[in-house]
């Protein structure tokens, strides 16, 4: 199959590639410059609202992961619409131009994100519960309301509602790993929030099992057993063979990142679980935390 991939060159975006490419796809990225000859690749530019629209004819499928980097940098109100903006703006131009195909794609996978939900304690959360009323619940709404055109174009849509990405090339696990070797990781605050994560292969099976299997609407990515943060912390402690009792306080994160920032991205408690995928028969290779710690850190 022919497959455009936005936000190729991210985290979630290589693995992906690498993993079709093998799979015998041929992966198509979206690049925001022009293409380098010889390179199988189309060019967009989402904030001009630009896109190379014939070169998607006869695409089979696109996965949108594109956007604007979450804790890139403080959450200014400036930083705060560059966020919101490079998701809504990216999704729309995809969604209106691949509902304007002659050859329209089969699937659109487009990104989410388990921010989705807010802040909700210990309640269980599927893809059936409401969105929640934060700054990032917001986001989601409003990213996962622009694949509409699509939609009504009759394109299967799926939203891939990621959690935590456990990859220590990057991400929030690359960021962490450094203090805990160092037997400096603590829990954050309480520890009591729950973080509801998934190792980078089963993000990436998880896209691919979607690209097959006849899902559509919101599909949570994070796997079966979430894990409060003090769960987190002294699984991580005990698979790098380290301390873990030094609790780092919130008025840390919250010193260094901002506090509206800090609250949600370290603090905030969503207990995700990915019933769609259970039911649909996906079998997740790492389900468990400390088999995923394992198999990503020996990996």
């Amino acid at each position: 199959m022919d497959i455009a991939v936005t936000g190729a060159s991210g985290l979630i975006g290589r693995a992906l590639t690498a993993a079709l490419v093998a799979d015998g796809h041929r992966v198509v990225p979206l690049v925001r410059r022009s293409p380098r000859p010889g390179e199988d690749a189309i060019t967009w530019d989402p904030t001009a609202g630009t896109i190379d629209a014939a070169s998607l004819e006869g695409i089979g499928a696109v996965v949108h992961l594109a956007g604007e980097g979450i804790a890139e940098r403080r959450w200014t109100p400036e930083q705060k619409i560059r966020i919101l903006n490079s998701r809504v703006d990216g999704t729309t131009l995809l969604s209106t131009t691949l509902a304007g195909l002659n050859r329209k794609p089969s699937v659109f996978l487009s990104g989410s994100a388990i921010g989705f939900y807010g802040d909700r304690g210990d309640e269980e959360l599927t893809e059936q519960s409401s969105p929640g009323d934060i700054f990032l619940s917001e986001v989601c709404e409003a990213w996962e309301r622009a694949t509409a055109p699509a939609e009504a174009a009759g394109i299967r849509v799926v939203h891939l509602r990621t959690g935590i990405v456990l990859d220590p090339s990057g991400g929030a696990l690359a960021k962490t790993l450094p203090l805990f070797k160092m037997g400096l990781g603590g829990r954050l605050g309480s520890g009591r929030q729950w973080w509801s994560w998934i190792s980078i292969a089963d993000e990436v099976g998880a896209i691919r099992f979607l690209l097959d299997h006849d899902l559509h609407g919101p599909v949570n990515l994070t796997a079966p057993h979430p894990v409060t943060n003090a769960e987190f912390t002294k699984v991580l402690g005990k698979v790098l063979g380290r301390p873990t009792v030094l609790p780092v306080p919130a008025f840390g994160p919250k010193l260094l990142l901002g506090a509206e920032l800090a609250q949600q991205l370290l603090f905030t408690s969503a207990r995700v679980l990915p019933s769609a995928l259970a039911d649909a028969g996906y079998a997740f290779a790492t389900p468990d935390l400390e088999g995923a710690l394992r198999a990503e850190l020996v990996r």
